[in-house]
């Protein structure tokens, strides 16, 4: 499973093994990076090229892309919305299938709680894969969510996947939180 978090500077990219139980494992974790001093086109390549390397290194089965959402920032979302294209066609290209998921979706199937912030969604990712350390920068750990909450919902739609049993990260979150009430 790889995970993509679309970006023009740092796109986000992490693979887990996710097995049958839902337990995962790290594969790679990683951000391909290029210069905002760049034209557009050599920045796009340079995406689609570290994808690419990606892609060849790991052979996914599937992909799953963060969905762009709406923002004030449209220079920020239209970059976005272009890297997440890039993903998405080399997905295709390769004949794997690709879903996209909002921030919201890998939020709460991750954390519990769709509307968790970055420390909580790093701290769940490092916990369900067993990391010694937060995956770093978030943009990593933010494509790791993302493979994770594909995964875990099997494509499902999102009445499918509120019905599911809790996931091990969700699992984990409540335990921590009833600890803590106590």
């Amino acid at each position: 499973m790889l995970g993509v978090d679309p970006g023009l500077t740092r796109c986000g990219v992490g693979v887990v093994d996710v097995a049958p139980d839902r337990s995962a494992k790290l594969v790679h974790v990683g951000v391909v990076r290029s210069d905002p001093s760049w034209p557009i086109a050599e920045r796009l390549a340079a995406i689609a090229a570290g994808l690419r390397e990606v892609f060849d290194a790991h052979s996914p089965d599937v992909v799953a892309v963060e969905r762009v959402f709406a923002q004030q920032n449209r220079t920020s979302v239209m970059g976005t919305a272009q890297a997440s294209g890039i993903a998405l066609l080399i997905a295709g290209e390769r004949g794997i299938p690709a879903a996209t998921h909002t921030p919201s979706e890998v939020k709460a199937a991750v954390t519990g709680y769709g509307a968790a912030d970055k420390i909580q969604v790093q701290t769940m990712v490092a916990r369900v894969l067993r990391l010694d350390a937060l995956p770093k920068p978030a943009d990593a750990a933010d494509a790791l969510a993302l493979a994770l909450c594909h995964a875990w919902r099997g494509g499902s739609s999102a009445g499918a996947a509120a019905s599911a049993p809790l996931t091990p990260a969700q699992q984990a979150w409540a335990d921590a939180e009833r600890l803590a009430r106590r």
